[in-house]
């Protein structure tokens, strides 16, 4: 078993790594500029939804509180003639790409530090590269990818946009595994 303070140095270098994977992967290659695509008549959406005062959030349309009333054939109406979706609406202003940044990185650490923690526990000082890979990469393709996908199955997110996230998440665990590996102390 490894501690948390012996493992500083993998945890903070794979949250680099992968913040600078992370900058690649949206500033060079590109793959994620097909994700999303703009609403027809944006300018008349909007124009409705600043007229209806939507306050940030996530919301579903249609919507309903009661799994009663999904049953019912009105909710089925509602349901065929569509559309159907959900939304968020983030607050109004300029993109705060410092904050998102920061936050992404903040996150990087957590989900290295969960990895370390579970890597700690299972491997002992001086394991093999290959096992403390596997268990860290193993650990943080869980974090970045899983939920990815029930989003996909219970919120109609396109197949696009959780493979294409799908791909930074294995890139992700791939650099982080190999950081881990790299690093482990002996």
């Amino acid at each position: 078993m490894v501690g948390l303070s012996a493992l500083w140095m993998p945890i903070v270098v794979s949250a680099v790594f992968v913040f600078i994977a992370l900058m690649l992967i949206h500033g060079l290659l590109g793959w994620h500029k097909g994700d999303m695509t703009a609403l027809p008549g944006e300018a008349k959406v909007m124009d409705v939804l600043r007229g209806l005062n939507v306050q940030p959030g996530d919301y579903r349309f249609p919507f309903s509180n009661s799994v009663d009333e999904m049953k019912t054939p009105a909710w089925d109406e509602r349901m065929t003639q569509g559309p159907v979706g959900m939304m968020s609406i983030s607050p109004s202003g300029p993109i705060n790409m410092g904050k998102m940044f920061g936050q992404w990185f903040v996150y990087s650490l957590c989900i290295a530090g969960l990895a370390a923690y579970i890597t700690g526990r299972t491997q002992g000082l001086g394991a093999p590269y290959l096992d403390v890979f596997c268990v860290s990469g193993g650990v943080t393709f869980g974090c970045y990818v899983v939920a990815l996908w029930q989003n996909w199955i219970w919120w109609g997110q396109s197949t696009r946009f959780t493979v294409t996230y799908s791909l930074d998440g294995i890139i992700f665990a791939l650099i982080t595994g190999a950081t881990f590996g790299w690093l482990w102390p002996h």
